[in-house]
């Protein structure tokens, strides 16, 4: 993940050839800065034919390693590789420490310190490539030991001229020292500071100064160096990622969508870069485009993170039977270190959803039992990857809506042209909307929340949307899924100003009422509240009227 410039100096033949190794190392370490993973081991391993010395087998180890899930078992034979080309390469013997502190042995960390002291400060390529197995894998409690190698490393390395990738990983490693502590920051962006002028890509720095003010909420000043990246670098991967990131901060989710389709498109087709990009379309609640990618890759990756969210997305999809095959096998094939709380609530609402679909009493009890424990976990851990309650609220009125569901609804020309019009621009908000009414008019209310649901995704701070999911499920009778989206109409129009407010004073005495007339008999407080609110702002609406004198007799 770093830059590195070396200029050769010597008689003419040597000159030729430390160049030429010294371009090729750098594209190597570019590629793999920008997300490129595939190209960089392909560098590494032209490298290697060349020449297959225990550095070559070293950087195309460790471009194992700093790729998003590191491949261990790959990395090490690499380094066994280098040792065995020369039993005394430093760097190999970091790189198999580093395999050790990666799979959760602090050992590493120890034989990572002898390693260094062997080597008495010789070779300031060793103080760095020690202190980035620190910063990859040894968190927050050996923050200041990289910091003090890269110091090292960056005194060693001045009569020749340090590469820009020492003093941005050393911003990286005052970044895990996990403070919000302006001296802390501060040392962080001084050191990506001094990266910017020997930066041949400076578009990697200013991805890094944006993501730490982004870390320091200072939204303006990371949005103006995220820009500075891509202008620097408009093919820079990492920096849309960044973007994408600070656009899902905002709600932005059609910005995010167009961002990491950028990222996508810039990054490599190296599988595991693919599985990246499908994970990050899952957390923008782009399920579509999630589900293309890790379709694409999910034979050529090895990560079993692959079958967790394929679970999440075959969950989404109702498909419970199949969910539940993929969190097994994830279960079965991660590392115990990797399996969240998240995981255990998944598999509590996964079991929901099966007991829903059971005739036998007995099992149906068993499933509702163990989904209750298991979701229990996740809220007791107080995790958000979803909501729990509401999930469970959906799975009783009869799931989440399947793309099956939708298409065994009905249909007509102006429903499938939009569909159309649709697949060629997921963005198309207007055309969104449109179908969401055609589903509607159509009486296809599984296609309508489908698609109004697209709409919240693409767009969550647009409140009809949720006022129309509210409609669609009381049209099917969920009327536990009709208020909650009712109410995510009332809170989400009530962040905005009162002019607004006004506007859609109608409409929101309208969902003000229908939240009243459901939960009249399992919360009358609340009943009350809002049926006298809905005939507050619309005194002409006779039912509302009504409802509040009967509730208050």
């Amino acid at each position: 993940m770093n830059v590195s410039k070396k200029v050769a100096l010597g008689i003419a033949t040597v000159f030729f050839s430390n160049f030429a190794f010294s371009q090729t190392l750098q594209e190597g370490i570019a590629n793999a800065d920008s997300h490129k993973y595939a190209k960089a081991k392909s560098v590494f391993t032209e490298m290697i034919a060349k020449s297959p010395t225990a550095e070559n087998y070293f950087y195309l180890g460790n471009s194992y390693l700093t790729q998003f899930e590191p491949n261990f078992e790959l990395a090490q034979e690499n380094f066994n590789k280098g040792l065995a080309a020369d039993k005394k390469s430093n760097l190999n013997k970091i790189g198999l420490a580093s395999v050790k502190l990666g799979k959760g042995d602090k050992s590493g960390i120890t034989e990572i310190q002898n390693i260094v002291k062997d080597a008495r400060d010789k070779d300031a390529e060793v103080l760095y490539r020690a202190a980035e197995a620190l910063t990859l894998f040894g968190g927050a409690p050996n923050a200041d030991l990289a910091i003090d190698y890269l110091n090292r490393a960056v005194e060693k390395s001045q009569k020749g001229g340090t590469p820009a990738y020492y003093y941005y990983t050393l911003g990286d490693a005052y970044r895990l020292k996990l403070t919000n502590s302006p001296q802390v920051a501060g040392s962080a962006m001084t050191a990506y500071d001094k990266a910017l002028p020997v930066a041949k890509n400076k578009a990697s720095v200013y991805t890094r100064i944006g993501t730490l003010w982004m870390q320091a909420q200072q939204w303006q000043k990371a949005k103006e160096n995220i820009d500075r990246a891509i202008s620097a670098d408009p093919s820079f991967a990492p920096a849309y990622k960044a973007k994408a990131a600070y656009n899902i901060r905002y709600q932005q989710n059609a910005l995010a969508t167009q961002d990491l389709l950028n990222y996508a498109k810039y990054a490599d087709e190296d599988p595991d870069t693919q599985l990246e990009i499908s994970k990050l379309f899952f957390t923008n609640e782009d399920y579509g485009n999630s589900k293309l990618y890790l379709d694409k890759v999910f034979d050529k990756v090895n990560d079993p993170i692959k079958f967790k969210l394929r679970a999440y997305l075959l969950y989404a999809d109702g498909d419970y039977t199949g969910a539940k095959s993929s969190m097994d096998q994830f279960l079965a094939k991660a590392e115990k270190s990797r399996v969240q709380p998240a995981d255990q609530g998944l598999l509590g609402l996964i079991s929901a959803g099966l007991a829903e679909k059971e005739s036998d009493a007995a099992k149906k009890s068993a499933l509702m039992s163990d989904a209750q424990q298991k979701i229990a976990l996740a809220k007791a851990a107080k995790d958000e990857t979803l909501n729990w309650d509401l999930e469970l609220v959906k799975i009783k009125g009869g799931g989440g809506v399947s793309q099956a569901s939708v298409d065994a609804g009905p249909t007509n020309p102006q429903i499938e042209a939009l569909k159309k019009q649709i697949a060629e621009n997921p963005n198309d908000s207007d055309a969104i909307i449109k179908l969401g009414i055609a589903y509607q008019e159509a009486e296809n209310y599984n296609g309508a929340i489908l698609t109004w649901n697209k709409m919240a995704a693409l767009v969550p701070s647009w409140e009809y949307s949720y006022y129309a999911l509210g409609t669609n499920y009381q049209q099917l009778g969920n009327n536990d899924m009709a208020i909650a989206q009712y109410q995510k109409y009332i809170d989400t129009l009530l962040t905005k100003p009162v002019a607004e407010q006004e506007k859609n004073k109608v409409t929101l005495s309208y969902a003000y009422y229908l939240v009243a007339y459901f939960v009249q008999k399992s919360d009358l407080v609340k009943a009350k509240d809002y049926a006298a609110k809905a005939s507050q702002l619309n005194p002409d609406y006779g039912d509302a009227v009504n409802l509040s004198n009967q509730l208050n007799k």
